[in-house]
């Protein structure tokens, strides 16, 4: 499986927006997976002085994170295929 990064407004007014989110986001990997998706939410990093969120996702495909983000009714700016390092 591939990690893949997603980054997503956030707007400083509304930061509660931010743990909603995520927590829909977790709820949809849950259910991708028993479906036999898997897909699952590593970590995120919040910038509230940049309004924005970056979501770390591992999955087999970019389309499973964009099903996803869909599924979660998510309005992300970008997502690509990231490297991570230990």
């Amino acid at each position: 499986m591939a990690e893949f990064l997603v980054e997503l407004y956030v707007s400083r007014g509304d930061p509660d927006t931010v743990g909603h989110d995520l927590r829909q986001m977790r709820r949809v990997a849950g259910e991708l997976t028993a479906e036999g998706t898997p897909v699952q939410v590593l970590r995120s990093i919040l910038v509230p002085a940049e309004e924005t969120c970056f979501v770390l996702f591992e999955a087999g495909s970019l389309d499973v994170v964009h099903e996803a983000a869909r599924r979660a009714s998510l309005s992300f700016e970008h997502v690509a295929e990231a490297a991570t390092g230990n």
